[in-house]
């Protein structure tokens, strides 16, 4: 786009400068209406072959043998015990995640000291090991034949094959969200604020609830969002340490594995539309949080 010499002598150098850079950003995120419509159609088609329509076939086999069928494999005894022991194990790891997240995050971005590198390495080891390894791990260490298997057993204390097992694999494969959620905004925010609060005479539980999570609320509960999400829809390191003891340490995605290989595939479908469910939600939770804190960044950049 050229400008004519009458109208830069009629525009001031500062905003003929700023016009400029409108323009070069316009060229430089711009494409050709053939690639940006070969693109979306890429990315939409991709969407509907992986996630749309396996979304529809799942509600659609769940319901196939009508409403009926579908409330009463989602109401039998042992789809109630695996409900109930998902929510279970989520209502104990996002909590111990939670309070795990904050300090990890606060420690990290607000401190200097000796180890910090690893700390975030290890702080990264779920999303690089294999749940089914996590899962191996605590059977080596809790099972019968395990490092404790023979101290727990004189006790009389299970950790595998029941509920304890199967909450410390929820934690393990979630303990990340939070704290990766909250490392970098922690980290954007710098220090001055809390040293400031320090300066004035605030204690540090003052800070953290007063300066410190207010700051970074969206990104608290974004992460909550994700690892409630991880904890209920585990299956991998759930599996191993569970010992799919039905009615008794099922999961409802192991319940649905349960179902599915005993081609019950009506009641295996009808639970699996739980868990589907339950990932729509959290869309649609994510999306609000975002939005809530997209919006909030706007006022704070208007004000």
């Amino acid at each position: 786009m050229s400008i004519s010499p009458s109208i830069t002598t009629a525009i001031p150098s500062s905003q003929y400068s700023n016009y400029q850079a409108k323009v070069a950003r316009s060229r430089a995120t711009s494409e050709p209406f053939l690639i940006r419509w070969l693109l979306i159609a890429t990315v939409l088609g991709f969407l509907s072959l992986f996630l749309i329509v396996p979304l529809a076939a799942v509600f659609t086999e769940a319901l196939r043998k009508g409403f009926a069928v579908y409330l009463a494999a989602i109401t039998e005894p042992d789809a109630l015990s695996s409900i109930k022991l998902t929510f279970i194990a989520a209502l104990i790891a996002v909590p111990l995640n939670l309070v795990f997240g904050i300090a990890a995050a606060w420690a990290i971005a607000k401190f200097d000291f000796r180890g910090k590198s690893i700390l975030i390495t290890l702080i990264d080891l779920p999303f690089a090991v294999s749940p089914v390894i996590a899962g191996l791990i605590y059977v080596l260490i809790f099972g019968l034949q395990g490092w404790f298997g023979s101290t727990l057993l004189d006790n009389d204390i299970k950790v595998i094959f029941a509920i304890p097992g199967i909450v410390l694999a929820s934690v393990f494969v979630t303990f990340p969200f939070v704290a990766r959620e909250l490392i970098p905004l922690m980290q954007a925010q710098g220090k001055d604020e809390e040293e400031a609060g320090l300066v004035l005479g605030a204690t540090g539980w003052q800070i953290l609830w007063r300066i410190t999570l207010p700051n970074v609320k969206w990104g608290l509960l974004y992460g909550v969002i994700l690892t409630n999400a991880r904890a209920m829809g585990e299956f991998g390191a759930v599996s191993v340490v569970s010992g799919h003891i039905r009615g008794l340490t099922n999961t409802l995605p192991l319940h649905v594995e349960i179902l599915y290989n005993e081609y019950n595939y009506a009641a295996a479908f009808a639970v699996a539309s739980l868990l589907a469910l339950l990932a729509l939600l959290t869309l649609v939770l994510k999306s609000f949080v975002e939005w809530k804190a997209a919006r909030d960044a706007r006022l704070n950049e208007l004000a």
